[in-house]
Order: structure tokens, then sequence, then C-alpha cells
């Protein structure tokens, strides 16, 4: 189905973090997500020169949120799970064009 209402959420943490960083995610909207996990590669020159330690072991979260709310998980994220934080974690966001197999939950006043 073509959608301009969604994008895809990605937050590279280290490995530990990825539950957390949902907690954050869903406090903020997000109905869940997908934990990947990962290996991170860089240069010791390329981590020296931006002060941060690589640790090799990642998790990858995946989300797939409304437009809506991608702002307030991206900020919370960010706050929570930024690079100075033991996560050290990033996060971006990609529009998506299509999506199948989401489940649209009814509003409160069309649950009543």
């Amino acid at each position: 189905m073509k959608t301009e209402n969604h994008e895809v959420i990605f937050a590279i943490v280290n490995a530990g973090y990825a539950e957390e960083a949902m907690a954050l995610a869903r406090e903020n909207g997000a109905r869940g997500g997908t934990i990947i996990n990962a290996r991170g590669v860089a240069r010791e020159k390329e981590a020296a020169f931006f002060g941060i330690t690589i640790h090799a072991e990642k998790e990858i979260l995946m989300l797939v949120v409304e437009k809506d709310i991608r702002d307030n998980i991206l900020n919370a994220l960010y706050k929570g799970m930024g690079m100075d934080k033991k996560a050290q974690g990033i996060a971006f966001s990609l529009p998506v064009s299509d999506v199948t197999g989401l489940v649209k939950l009814p509003t409160e006043e069309e649950a009543q």
C-alpha cells in the first residue's frame, strides 16, 4: 500500500541497549520494533578523532512509525541513547513509500 505517512527509524546502539531504546520509543508513541544484532567497524584514527570508543557488538532497533511521532522518538533516543551515553547510539529516519502488514489501531473514540 502506498504511504506518505510513515518513516522507518534506525537506532544503532551498543549491544545490550536496544530494549532500553525501545522503551523510550514506546513512551513516545511507537508500538513495536525489530532488534537486529550487528557488528560495528571503524578505523581507530576516526574513532580517536571523534573521541569515542568503538564497541564492535551493536544492536539496531528498526521502527516503522507515523511521521507525526517521528521527531518525538528521535529526540527521546538522542537524549537517552546519544553518543555521550554508554549506549553511544545514533538514530536516523528514512521515508517509507510502501507499507504492508501494519495494523491501524482504533482511536479512543472509535473503540467506544
